[in-house]
C-alpha cells in the first residue's frame, strides 16, 4: 500500500452549509469530506452542488478536499460530478459501493470530466463505502486493482436500515456480530486491495474519550484512519492514528536489530523474539511516521 497523503481523519460537512464546509476545510482534518449524499435533502441538492464547487475552488489545498457523491444506483452521481469536477476536488467518496465494478464505473465518469476540465488524468482519487447494503457485504474482496481507489470504509447505519435492525450495538456499547463482520470484511478487503482501511463514524460526538479508545483499538487491528462527523473529533482521531515517539523508537530498534543480523530469520530484542513479520510492521510504522512528519 502506497500512501501519498495523510488519511487519519476524514471530516464530513454537509454540502448545503457554507459555514460547516469552511470549518471542515480550515480544520486539522487530513481530509475535508463535503457531502452531497445523506446530509442534503433532495430539494437542496442543486444548491448544494454549487456551494460545494465554490468551496473547493476557494480551498488553498484542494488535494485534501473531497466530495461524497450520491450512490450510483440513485442516478444522480453524474449530475454531482458535473457540478464539482471542474473545481478540482482531491477525491470522490462513493457510498453504497457493491464491488470493484462500481469503482470502475465511477472511474469512467471521472475520467471524462477530468479531460473536459483540463485536469491531470487520474489526479482525482476515490474512496468507497463498501458494506452499506446486504449485497455489498459479499463483494468486499473484489476491489483489487480498482482504478483510482486509495481507501475503503464501512458503515453501519445504512446496513442496519436495509436489514430492518433496530439496534447496532449490544448493552456493552460494542457493535453486534453483523456489524463487527462488516468492519472485518472492510479491513480484509482493503488490505487485499492494497488500499487504506478507514473506520466508520462514531455518532456520539461529545464522548471524545470513548472515541479515542475506539480509534486506538481499530488502529491496533489494522485500520489506518477514521471518519468524523464533528470538528471536535478530529484531534483525538489524529492522535490515535499518529505513531508515538515510543512506537517510533521501538520500530527503529527492530529495524536495526535485523540490520545487525541480515541473515537471521528471527532476532532477540528486549527479551522478546521477533521474526520477519515484526520487521515488516516496523518498516510500515516508520513509513507512516515519515508521512506524518
Amino acid at each position: 500500500m502506497t500512501e501519498t497523503t495523510r488519511m487519519r481523519s476524514w471530516l464530513f460537512a454537509p454540502g448545503d452549509s457554507e459555514k460547516k464546509m469552511s470549518i471542515a476545510i480550515a480544520s486539522e482534518a487530513d481530509i475535508a469530506l463535503l457531502d452531497l449524499e445523506d446530509s442534503v435533502v433532495p430539494d437542496r441538492k442543486a444548491d448544494a452542488r454549487k456551494m460545494v464547487a465554490a468551496a473547493i475552488s476557494g480551498a488553498e489545498n484542494k488535494a485534501r478536499v473531497w466530495v461524497r457523491v450520491t450512490p450510483l444506483a440513485g442516478g444522480l452521481t453524474e449530475a454531482d460530478l458535473d457540478a464539482v469536477m471542474a473545481s478540482g476536488p482531491g477525491g470522490i467518496f462513493l457510498p453504497k459501493a457493491e464491488g470493484g465494478h462500481d469503482v470502475e464505473t465511477l472511474d469512467a465518469m471521472i475520467t471524462a470530466r477530468e479531460k473536459a476540465a483540463g485536469l491531470a488524468p487520474g489526479s482525482t482519487k476515490v474512496a468507497a463505502l463498501v458494506t452499506e447494503t446486504a449485497a455489498a457485504m459479499f463483494t468486499t474482496g473484489t476491489y483489487d486493482g480498482a482504478p483510482r481507489l486509495v481507501a475503503m470504509s464501512w458503515g453501519a447505519e445504512d446496513l442496519s436500515s436495509e436489514l430492518g435492525a433496530s439496534e447496532q450495538r449490544g448493552q456493552d456499547g460494542e457493535y453486534t456480530h453483523v456489524y463487527e463482520l462488516a468492519r472485518s470484511l472492510c479491513l480484509i478487503g482493503a488490505v487485499k486491495a492494497r488500499v487504506a482501511p478507514i473506520e466508520t463514524v462514531q455518532p456520539e460526538f461529545r464522548d471524545l474519550e470513548a472515541l479515542e479508545r475506539r480509534a486506538r483499538s481499530v488502529r491496533a487491528s489494522g485500520y489506518r484512519g477514521m471518519l468524523a462527523i464533528h470538528p471536535a473529533q478530529v484531534a483525538p482521531i489524529n492522535a490515535a492514528f499518529t505513531p508515538s515517539a515510543e512506537e517510533i523508537d521501538h520500530a527503529r530498534a527492530v529495524v536495526q536489530a535485523f540490520a545487525d543480523n541480515p541473515t537471521a530469520g528471527a532476532v532477540a530484542l528486549d527479551g522478546t523474539m521477533l521474526d520477519r513479520p515484526h520487521l515488516a510492521l516496523a518498516k510500515r510504522l516508520l513509513a507512516e511516521s515519515d508521512l506524518e512528519g
